[in-house]
Parts: C-alpha cells; sequence; structure tokens
C-alpha cells in the first residue's frame, strides 16, 4: 500500500469520527419550525471532506497532543458556517447550482426561500453551537481563550472574512476581475474559514502569540491554494467525482486563477503553496497527519 493510500485511509477514519461529533450537535426535528430543522440536517448530512473540522482538531493536537472539549462544539460550529455558505451559494441569485455533493442542493429540494432561511438558520446555530464551549472551560485560562475564539469565528466569518469575500465576488460576477481583486476574493471567501478553522485550534490549545501568526500565515496559505485546486478541478474534473456540476464557472462566466493564468501556472502555484504551508507547519512542531493532509489535498481529484 502506497504512502498516499495510507493516508486516505487514515483520512476516511478520522472523517467518519468528526461526522460522529458533528451529528451529536445537529437540531432535533420536531416542533412548529420542524422543516428548517430537516432542511439543516439535510444540508449538513450531504457529506463533504470535514475539513475545516480536521484543521482545527489537528492544529489543537499539535500543542496539546489531544483534542480538548473545548475545541469539539467549535469543530461542528465551523462545518455549519462552511455549510451554510454552500447553501448560499448554490441559490439561483448566486450559482444557481442544483446539486451539491451528489444530491439535490438544498434550495433545489426544498424551494428557494427555505433555501435562503437554511443558510441563515446554520450560521446562527454554529454561534450557539461555539458558545457550548465556555461550558467546556475548566479554568479561567479556558474561559478566556474561548472567547477569544467566538471572536475569532465572528471575525472571519462576517464582512471581515467570508462575507466580505462573497460581496466582492458577487459584485464582481459576469465580468473580468483582475488578479489582485481575485486573490481579495480567494483569500476571504475560501481562506478565512481555514484561517477561522486552525487558529482557533492553536487558540484553544494555548499557543503562544507568535506562533498563532505562524498558524494564520500558513492556513491562508493552505486557503488559496484549495481554492485554485477547485479552479483547476472545475475544468479537469467530471461531475460524478466531484458530487457538483464541472464546469460551472464556465456556465457562470466566472473569472477564476486557470482563466486568468492557465492550467500549468494554476498547478504550480498550489504546489508551491502547499510548500511552503509545510515549511511555516515545520516551524511549530511534528504533526505527520497534518503535513501528510496539506501535500494530499494540492494533489486532490475531488
Amino acid at each position: 500500500m502506497s504512502d498516499r493510500e495510507i493516508l486516505k485511509r487514515e483520512l476516511e477514519e478520522r472523517t467518519k469520527e468528526v461526522e460522529a461529533l458533528i451529528e451529536g450537535y445537529l437540531p432535533e426535528e420536531s416542533g412548529d419550525q420542524k422543516t428548517i430543522f430537516e432542511a439543516m440536517n439535510y444540508s449538513m448530512r450531504a457529506g463533504g471532506k470535514r475539513l475545516r473540522p480536521l484543521f482545527m482538531q489537528e492544529m489543537c493536537r499539535l500543542f496539546t497532543g489531544e483534542v480538548l472539549d473545548t475545541v469539539k462544539p467549535f469543530m461542528a460550529a465551523i462545518e455549519m458556517i462552511h455549510t451554510s455558505s454552500l447553501v448560499h451559494d448554490d441559490l439561483p441569485c448566486m450559482d444557481d447550482d442544483m446539486m451539491r455533493r451528489g444530491k439535490a442542493s438544498t434550495w433545489a429540494e426544498y424551494g428557494e426561500d427555505i433555501g435562503v432561511l437554511t443558510g441563515d438558520a446554520l450560521m446562527m446555530y454554529a454561534m450557539e453551537t461555539a458558545a457550548g464551549a465556555f461550558a467546556a472551560a475548566q479554568d479561567g485560562d479556558e474561559l478566556a481563550r474561548v472567547g477569544q475564539a467566538m471572536g475569532i469565528l465572528a471575525r472571519k466569518t462576517g464582512v471581515y472574512g467570508m462575507i466580505g469575500g462573497q460581496t466582492v465576488d458577487v459584485e464582481l460576477a459576469g465580468g473580468p476581475i483582475p488578479k489582485d481583486k481575485l486573490d481579495f476574493i480567494y483569500r476571504l471567501k475560501t481562506g478565512a474559514l481555514i484561517e477561522a478553522a486552525m487558529l482557533i485550534g492553536a487558540v484553544l490549545g494555548g499557543a503562544a502569540d507568535q506562533d498563532c501568526k505562524i498558524v494564520e500565515s500558513l492556513a491562508s496559505k493552505i486557503g488559496m491554494a484549495f481554492q485554485i485546486r477547485d479552479d483547476i478541478l472545475d475544468v479537469e474534473g467530471n461531475t460524478a467525482s466531484m458530487g457538483k456540476p464541472a464546469g460551472s464557472d464556465e456556465k457562470n462566466k466566472k473569472t477564476t486563477y486557470v482563466t486568468l493564468e492557465g492550467l500549468d501556472k494554476a498547478k504550480k502555484e498550489v504546489e508551491r503553496l502547499s510548500k511552503e504551508a509545510a515549511e511555516d507547519l515545520d516551524k511549530l512542531g511534528s504533526n505527520e497527519f497534518l503535513e501528510s493532509l496539506i501535500r494530499y489535498l494540492a494533489g486532490r481529484e475531488k
């Protein structure tokens, strides 16, 4: 068995563990507002790589050797926020996609109105879930770190993070986008949540300020590499393997790294960013799984 196959098996096992953790935080489908709970759970259970909670978990493990109880609510919360962004991205007013993760997208299944509300509900429920970490804190220092993590989650999700990037993306949609603007969109729309995941794991793990700066830097590089790889897959991938429509960027006349720089340069940029992220990780300590995961993502096929 090759190293890549071993990593893939380990990744599948850890993803299953994360899936089980997330399941424990999903709402019960009952009451007069049962429909929104069903739509939230439908969206969350559609699958996915669960990379953001994995990154958070492994970054905490890097600094503590374990996954702290204060980290677990944030692991569920970050995936809820990520899923909320996908639910909104698929809406007719955005990318107008009817498939997500191999299933009907949320709006296609429940209607556009419930689709909007589902994205909103997941984002707010994420904050409620993350706040549960206060109850898991063992002392004043942990309470302070949870408060800091809440601030990171809110900022990286909001107008200075993911939503800010989405805003610029929407405003410039349908026309040419200069590279500096595209970099801005990628850093915020995709990179901000990955930065949040890894930074929260480090903060809750008690990382020093200087180490947190390194974590934020390497996470930014991973986020950029991940999005450029997505651009490549939209050209080279297929709907069956990706679980979403291939070629949607071209259909929506989107400017991407590939349309600006070409496939060859895009692939080289993914390699460069992944290599630099791994070098940053070496400065923090040893986590073989995390380092292997960074390199694996650079060559992912879906």
